[in-house]
């Protein structure tokens, strides 16, 4: 009997467990509005392929945390994104300016592929020459013919 008390009485704690209501990290909700807008614009140094606004990494929640307080001390988002490009580089963008350091980023895939094709053409080229030149002999023809004629 108190067994079956016990567990009636843990159902009851159980099923009167309810989630809060999520806080937002700032008191300001135009704040952190604001920096979720910026924030969508730059990488997580940790994953690498997601937006700082999206990770959970505890490098880009402290990020997030210096820029609401970058943009509490009346910093304007040009002014926050120059000073993290300047401490981690232009890797930090998700969109990096077309510069001499990112020429390769920018035109790599594009370059990688013109050589892709060139290399695909020489391949090809150099393959139909090789079946172009592979004529037979008049002995080797004979061979053949008679090995074709014993098989069947």
């Amino acid at each position: 009997m108190k067994r079956l008390l016990f567990a009636i009485s843990l159902l009851f704690v159980v099923f009167n467990v309810e989630a809060g209501e999520a806080v937002p990290d700032a008191a300001d909700p135009a704040i952190e509005k604001r920096m979720i807008a910026l924030s969508e614009n730059l990488r997580c140094l940790v994953c690498q392929n997601e937006s700082l606004a999206a990770s959970q990494a505890e490098l880009a929640l402290d990020l997030k945390q210096e820029i609401r307080e970058m943009m509490k001390k009346g910093m304007s988002d040009k002014e926050i994104v120059a000073y993290l490009v300047h401490r981690y580089g232009d890797f930090v963008l998700y969109k990096p300016p077309v510069k001499s350091t990112t020429l390769l980023l920018w035109f790599g895939p594009f370059l990688f592929l013109v050589l892709g094709l060139i290399l695909l053409f020489i391949t090809i080229q150099k393959r139909r020459s090789q079946i172009a030149d592979s004529t037979l002999s008049k002995d080797d023809e004979r061979r053949a013919q008679s090995l074709l004629e014993q098989n069947q």
